[in-house]
């Protein structure tokens, strides 16, 4: 990776504190011009909302898993084919970039959108909700667009057919990607931004700069959150096998429970966080699965635990790794039983670059007004969007989503509902951002 980042030095949490919004209000002085092609970007919105409202539909109601996403991205290269751009495909398994070329000279920059769904049961009443099922993981699962996947990829769609009708117009060169296992590949798979990296998205031509969006469960329609530095924590999975021996549930003097010890270990890694750990670092430890048993009265041999770790800080990441191998060798030693652990460390924080960021915050000003432009926290949630931000400055931020009157689960859940009306704000946001980087780091030709 191009940078070495103390991650928390980059920008200081203290002037964003945890759990605190403020409306942006910044400075306009010595910052370039804002929203200089916003007239022509509404006009072309208003011309492609309701095809790309249907798109999100169809997205919406036939979802797909991570590295399955195939009739997604046949969709998005057809849209991108028919819009006259240069259509690459198969990139990190599924995923789909589309360079369109403006018609004056200009830097790349590049935007990015994921596709994955996942193994959630909708539990809405949209009449496009999915009823889509299929096998992940040995078992049958529904699946859902649950963290507003859908509303990313129909936006930048929507984007791609805005700036395509001001081409002539743009001076440089925008890369779409559309990426796919955003949410994590399937076990003993590859997948998502790093191979993309890996695999060549940024080479001819390399972007300057990436954006991104975000739907945001607990923003209205028609705002947008940001946050300068640090945004979205590393995310760390580790798997935990707890083993011990089998025996009669009447009988457990002829054994060894590792349930009894996998229960004393998910308890004692909490002591982590609120022990371990500097309490002004923020960190979360949590055990998201546990599996174990096949009968009511036998004790099984072995208890597997499965849960993820967020941080912003290496340290965090080291000295977590250290004590959750002591705490479970030391409960399995006392029980008498055994233990493995596979830690693996995922995407690192997601970093906006401070320059980047500021100099964008007047174009979302300039479109939203300052009253629904927020400057957020960061969050505990991860994004592997950082990957491409450690390669290149970049700039993610939040959508509003929510419409009045109407309660939103939380991402993740059978309940998350994205409003259509989200889709038309996210396409004219994304267009006046790309359109000003352009304008203004080529001097406006």
């Amino acid at each position: 990776m191009k940078k070495i980042i103390n991650y928390l030095a980059v920008v200081s949490l203290g002037s964003t504190c945890i759990g605190s919004t403020t409306s942006a209000q910044p400075s306009l002085q010595n910052n370039p011009p804002a929203g200089v092609m916003d007239v022509q970007i509404q006009q072309a919105v208003r011309k492609y909302r309701d095809h790309i409202i249907d798109l999100r539909h169809h997205i919406h109601q036939y979802p797909e898993l991570s590295n399955r996403e195939f009739k997604t991205a046949q969709l998005v290269a057809e849209h991108l084919r028919a819009l006259d751009f240069e259509v690459r495909t198969g990139i990190a398994h599924t995923g789909v970039v589309g360079i369109l070329k403006g018609g004056k000279p200009g830097p790349v920059v590049a935007v990015r959108a994921d596709m994955d769904a996942l193994p959630v049961t909708e539990k809405t009443d949209f009449p496009f909700k999915s009823t889509v099922r299929t096998t992940a993981g040995g078992r049958e699962v529904g699946v859902m667009h649950a963290c507003g996947h859908d509303i990313h990829t129909a936006v930048q769609l929507g984007v791609a057919s805005v700036l395509a009708e001001l081409r002539d117009d743009i001076p440089g060169t925008v890369l779409f990607i559309f990426q796919p296992a955003e949410e994590g590949a399937p076990a003993g798979e590859e997948g998502g931004a790093s191979l993309m990296l890996e695999e060549g998205v940024f080479e001819d031509p390399r972007p300057e700069a990436i954006f991104g969006l975000h739907a945001s469960a607990g923003m209205p329609v028609g705002t947008v959150g940001y946050t300068v530095g640090p945004a979205l924590a590393a995310v760390d999975h580790f798997y935990l096998t707890i083993k011990g021996t089998q025996s009669h549930a009447a009988a457990p003097h002829h054994g060894v429970d590792p349930v009894v010890m996998a229960a004393q270990i998910v308890m004692a890694l909490q002591t982590i966080p609120s022990r371990s750990l500097d309490p002004i670092q923020p960190s979360v430890v949590t055990v998201g699965m546990i599996h174990g048993g096949e009968k009511f009265n036998i004790i099984p041999e072995e208890v597997q635990l499965e849960g993820t770790v967020r941080s912003y800080d290496e340290g965090v990441r080291d000295t977590v790794e250290r004590r959750m191998r002591e705490i479970a060798d030391g409960i399995t030693r006392a029980g008498g039983g055994s233990f493995t652990l596979d830690y693996g460390r995922g995407s690192p924080p997601t970093i906006n670059d401070p320059e980047l960021s500021n100099r964008m915050v007047p174009t979302l000003v300039q479109v939203l007004d300052a009253e629904n432009v927020i400057e957020d926290s960061p969050t505990m949630g991860g994004e592997d969007f950082a990957y491409y931000a450690l390669e290149i400055p970049g700039f993610f931020y939040w959508l509003g989503i929510v419409k009045e009157g109407t309660v939103c689960g939380p991402l993740h859940s059978p309940t998350f509902r994205a409003d259509d009306d989200a889709v038309p704000v996210g396409m004219r946001v994304m267009s006046n951002l790309l359109i000003d980087y352009l304008y203004n780091s080529s001097g406006g030709q």
